[in-house]
């Protein structure tokens, strides 16, 4: 374990902006293929480009020095990753000793499987991506998943006593008639709902423009509803919260298009194969392999101050019918 540096214990970038949130792509294999996040047939890394489990835990040991204060897992999916167990007990030796906390966020189709391991690993709440309950529309937007492994997962999850959040991509003239009865659904079960705009990332083979709904437009179709009252809370990531009236679940927002969020960024992103990615909207990344591989740890840390100077004062997204998506990658390389 990397001894933490006190000289170096905060990581600022070149806006001044505090860097303590990293979240680390464990995979860009997914056993769902998503219509707005992935194409139908992805050609994945080969395994000799992926980081080591190890390798991923020594660089998550570095950043904690450093001053990262949480972390959380993606994938793809995480939870397809092999022996995935033994690198989120090796991160999750640093709650409460450097790390305030450590997160995942799943589809849930393997939580049954690993909801244990993941309490016992210290991980205390996770985000699910969960955009219908319904079986049918559950199987066409994941391309033939099967929404019984999801709610089996859940059940797990709560049973191991994790906290779920859910994460629902709001999809017009797909989901916009569950929004209401998830938020209702969330609060029956216990858990909370994020929703989330689509965001323009890699080409899928779907025109996002015809599926783009407005997170403005769902809050005042909830607040006629159920008024809602901004709340302070803030749990590392982008999603602005809300109380519910009449109901004890909080919904957050996440508004990529309709509200920028990045002025108060606190976040940088690592991939499966050791880039880092300094906005999730750029391009623009630290290559961090070839370094750990010929030199270690050591010939790691002047990347990072690197990666701090070049993080962008905001995304580029974008959506229109005649618009590129805003950056190559597809949402399931670098975890959203």
């Amino acid at each position: 374990m990397v001894p933490a540096d006190p000289s170096r214990s905060m990581m600022t970038d070149g806006l001044g902006r505090r860097i303590s949130y990293l979240r680390i792509s464990v995979t860009d294999r997914c056993d769902l293929r998503c219509r707005y996040c992935m194409a139908e047939k992805m050609q994945f890394l080969p395994r000799n480009e992926v980081l080591s489990l190890e390798e991923i835990a020594l660089l998550a040991d570095m950043f904690v020095a450093r001053g990262i204060r949480r972390i959380r897992l993606t994938g793809g999916e995480p939870l397809v990753r092999r022996d995935i167990g033994d690198l989120v007990r090796r991160i999750g030796r640093h709650v409460g000793s450097g790390l305030d906390e450590l997160t995942l966020t799943t589809n849930g189709t393997r939580l049954s499987d690993h909801a244990d391991m993941l309490t016992g690993a210290g991980v205390r709440r996770i985000n699910v991506s969960l955009d219908t309950r319904d079986p049918e529309r559950f199987a066409h937007i994941t391309r033939g998943g099967r929404i019984a492994q999801v709610l089996d997962g859940l059940d797990a999850a709560r049973a191991a006593g994790l906290a779920v959040k859910i994460n629902m991509v709001a999809l017009k003239g797909v989901n916009d008639d569950e929004i209401l009865p998830m938020l209702h659904w969330c609060d029956a079960q216990g858990f909370s709902l994020t929703l989330i705009e689509t965001m323009p990332l890699g080409e899928t083979g779907e025109d996002r423009t015809d599926h783009y709904l407005p997170l403005t437009q769902v809050a005042a179709m909830i607040d006629a509803h159920h008024a809602l009252t901004p709340l302070p809370d803030r749990t590392g990531g982008p999603a602005r919260y809300h109380a519910v009236d009449g109901l004890r679940a909080r919904l957050g927002l996440i508004t990529p298009l309709t509200r920028n969020f990045c002025a108060d960024c606190n976040r940088i992103r690592m991939t499966c194969e050791g880039k880092i990615f300094m906005c999730l909207g750029h391009e623009d990344h630290v290559d961090f392999k070839a370094a750990l591989r010929s030199g270690g740890v050591g010939a790691v840390e002047p990347l990072v101050d690197r990666a701090l100077r070049l993080k962008p004062a905001a995304h580029d997204f974008r959506i229109g019918t005649d618009l590129a998506p805003a950056t190559r990658r597809h949402m399931s390389v670098t975890g959203g």
